[in-house]
C-alpha cells in the first residue's frame, strides 16, 4: 500500500527509515559523505532499492569534476534488494518486494539531484533494472552493473551500427577493435561481439593478454607499441571498419584511424574527441553517452547534453531484455572485481585510486549494507 512519505507506492517496506547516508556534490563538485540525507521519491514506473554494493566507474569522480551540481547525489553502478514498486510498475509483475537486483542509473545528474546510486537507496525506472541470478553475488552483480552495458548497446549497434546481435549472430563477422581490452567496459565488449558473430581484437598492456583473451579476443595488441596500428592493420589485411575506443585519448584516437582499413570504417568513443584529430574523411568518429539509453533528457554541457530520446528509450528496454536473458542464461562473464572494504569512506578513496590509474584490469566494488 501507499506509505505516506512514497504516495505513488503500490508496494513498500514499512520499516523504511526517515533519512539515508549517501555522497553528494558539495561546493565545486567536491564529493563528499552526507549523513542524514532524504530518501529519493519513488515516482508510479519505478523502483526503490536498498543498495547492498556498488561499483566505481572513472565517470563518477568525472562528473563531479566537470559538471559540478552541488547536492547532486553521484554514482552509477549498484545492486541491492527491493524494497519499494511503484504503482505503474507493479502491473508487470515484474519486480517484488525482497527481490535482488542491479542496474544503473545517472550518478550527478544536474536536473535530479536523487538519481544517484552511492546511497543507501535508489530509485530506477523498472525497464532498466535486472534480477540477480542466484548464483552471483550482490558484489558481482554490482560490479556488472549496467552503466558498461548500456553503453555497449548503443555504441555497438546503433553507433557502429552492427547487425549480428547476441540472439541473432552473423557469420563470419567482421573484425572489430576494442581499444581497451582490458578494461571492465572491454572484457564485456569483446563477449557481446563474439555472441554477435564477430571477431573481437583489442588492445591492452601485455600483461593482461592472456586475460583479455580469454573472453574471447581473437588477437590482442600491445597499445604502448609504437607501431600498433601498423600491427592491427597487419593482421587484419587492411580490411577494419569498426572500431571501439573505450579510453579515449589523443594516442588512442590516433592509433584507432591509424589501424583502420583502406576503405574507412566507422570509429566511436565514450569521451567528447578533439576534431582536429578527424583527420580521415572516409572515417565517421561518434560520440556514445550510455546514459541516454534512458532516453531522459541529459543536460550536460560541452557537447555531452541531449534531449529526450523515446525511441532510445524503447531500444533500451529491449536491450535490457536481452541482457538479461543473457544473463541469467549465465552467457556473460563477469569483469574481474576487487571488493574495497571500508563503506562510504571506501567509495571516496576507490574513486581516488582509479583518478590515480593505480588499478589495472579490476572492476572496484564497495559493500555498503549487509546482504
Amino acid at each position: 500500500m501507499p506509505s505516506a512519505t512514497q504516495p505513488e507506492a503500490a508496494q513498500i517496506v514499512t520499516n523504511l527509515p526517515g533519512s539515508q547516508t549517501a555522497i553528494v556534490q558539495g561546493p565545486e563538485g567536491r564529493l563528499f559523505i552526507q549523513k542524514n540525507g532524504r530518501l529519493p521519491h519513488l515516482s508510479a514506473d519505478q523502483i526503490l532499492v536498498k543498495v547492498i554494493a556498488v561499483a566505481l566507474n572513472p565517470c563518477d569522480y568525472k562528473m563531479a569534476e566537470r559538471f559540478p551540481s552541488p547536492g547532486a547525489t553521484d554514482g552509477c553502478d549498484f545492486s541491492g534488494t527491493v524494497v519499494g514498486v511503484g504503482i505503474d510498475a507493479a502491473q508487470t509483475n515484474k519486480f517484488r518486494l525482497g527481490d535482488r537486483v542491479f542496474g544503473a542509473v545517472h550518478g550527478s545528474n544536474p536536473i535530479d539531484h536523487q538519481s544517484g546510486s552511492f546511497a543507501e537507496y535508489v530509485v530506477i525506472d523498472a525497464g532498466f533494472l535486472f534480477h540477480t541470478p542466484s548464483n552471483i553475488s550482490n558484489e558481482t552483480a554490482a560490479g556488472i552493473g549496467g552503466t558498461g552495458l548500456g553503453t555497449l548497446g548503443i555504441a555497438l549497434f546503433r553507433s557502429l551500427a552492427l547487425r549480428g546481435r547476441p540472439d541473432k549472430p552473423v557469420d563470419n563477422g567482421d573484425f572489430v577493435l576494442v581499444y581497451g581490452g582490458a578494461t571492465s567496459v572491454g572484457t564485456m565488449a569483446i563477449q557481446l561481439l563474439k555472441l554477435s558473430g564477430y571477431r573481437p581484437i583489442a588492445t591492452c598492456s601485455p600483461k593482461n593478454f592472456d586475460l583479455v583473451r580469454s573472453y574471447g579476443a581473437y588477437n590482442v595488441f600491445d597499445y604502448n607499441a609504437p607501431d600498433v596500428a601498423e600491427s592491427i592493420k597487419a593482421y587484419t589485411k587492411n580490411t577494419l571498419t569498426y572500431a571501439l575506443d573505450i579510453i579515449t585519448e589523443v594516442k588512442t584516437m590516433k592509433h584507432c584511424y591509424g589501424a583502420i582499413g583502406r576503405v574507412g570504417g566507422k570509429y566511436t568513443c565514450l569521451e567528447k574527441y578533439p576534431e582536429h584529430l578527424h583527420t580521415r574523411k572516409a572515417v565517421t568518429p561518434d560520440l556514445v553517452m550510455g546514459i541516454s539509453i534512458l532516453g531522459k533528457r541529459i543536460a550536460l554541457d560541452h557537447g555531452y547534453g541531449s534531449d529526450e530520446n523515446l525511441e532510445l528509450r524503447e531500444f533500451g528496454v529491449e536491450w535490457y531484455a536481452t541482457l538479461q536473458q543473457l544473463i541469467s542464461q549465465g552467457k556473460l562473464r563477469p569483469h574481474p572485481i576487487k571488493v574495497l572494504p571500508g563503506g562510504f569512506q571506501a567509495i571516496l578513496d576507490g574513486l581516488s585510486l582509479l583518478k590515480g590509474r593505480t588499478i589495472s584490469a579490476q572492476k572496484l566494488v564497495v559493500g555498503i549494507a549487509e546482504s
